[in-house]
């Protein structure tokens, strides 16, 4: 046979050429191995997202803890007539309330609970009540006149009602910028309702930064105080109206204090 009409792998003389073997498919000859790369594969994709979006081991207590003995220490300094109820009732409600909430979860918020929740829900509630009807009092007083006749009195009121709103609006962003700290922690919700300026120059933050408290509470100051948003921007509804609703509270309340006492000193 000419040696141009010879077949594809067909050795001068009429035999066949022995065709190479297949490559060996070690996965199957070992099952193990194909998990252990899904595996990897699943651990290298999570690594690569942020840690804001990614499950965590959650965020300590304390800060949210502190913060809001605080606020209670700021109730039980406003005079009784501006108080709801007697004057140490709410306070003391509120810190039952948190005292449940360090028996439960004493350390770590790493994982949702509904019992936790609705516990933190009742106190910020009552918070939100009690600090609520202070702001009403006093603007009312303001307007009608009869309330401050001490510059220096109605300044601390003012400013000790106006503190306590911040905590409020800030305990409100906390427990609910994607489901709460326990969601959070899980990652269970894939987009924020709050977008920090860490999220959007990830290069310019640590690897494993994650919004924490006093990252909401910067965030209710800020509004509070340049009554829009400043650094950080609401990317839901419910976050809008939230930050408009404190906005408001703060601009009522800042504007007449200070009027009222620029009038006295007058």
């Amino acid at each position: 046979m000419d040696a141009a009409a010879q077949e594809p792998g067909q050795e001068p003389g009429g035999e066949v050429a022995p065709s190479a073997p297949a490559p060996a498919d070690h996965t199957a000859a070992h099952p193990g191995i194909g998990g252990e790369l899904h595996r990897s594969f699943e651990w290298t994709q999570s690594h690569l997202a942020p840690a804001w979006s990614r499950v965590t081991d959650g965020e300590a207590r304390w800060p949210a803890t502190a913060t809001v003995i605080a606020a209670i220490l700021l109730q039980l300094a406003l005079p009784k007539r501006l108080t709801l109820g007697q004057t140490w009732i709410v306070p003391a409600s509120e810190g039952a309330l948190l005292l449940a909430l360090i028996v439960i979860n004493p350390g770590r918020i790493s994982r949702r609970s509904s019992r936790t929740r609705a516990v933190s829900l009742i106190l910020i509630a009552a918070m939100t009540v009690a600090n609520t009807w202070s702001a009403a009092r006093l603007v009312r007083g303001l307007v009608n006149g009869t309330e401050g006749s001490d510059p220096t009195k109605l300044l601390t009121t003012g400013a000790a009602i106006w503190l306590t709103n911040v905590v409020v609006f800030c305990l409100w962003y906390w427990e609910f910028d994607r489901g709460g700290p326990g969601a959070r922690a899980e990652a269970t919700h894939s987009y924020p309702d709050f977008v920090f300026p860490q999220m959007q120059a990830p290069d310019l933050s640590p690897e494993n930064w994650e919004p924490t408290f006093v990252d909401y509470l910067y965030l209710s100051f800020t509004n509070a105080t340049a009554f829009s948003p400043t650094d950080t921007l609401p990317f839901t509804r419910w976050a809008k109206l939230t930050m408009m609703a404190q906005s408001a509270v703060s601009l009522i309340t800042v504007g007449l204090v200070i009027a009222r006492a620029v009038n006295i000193l007058k």
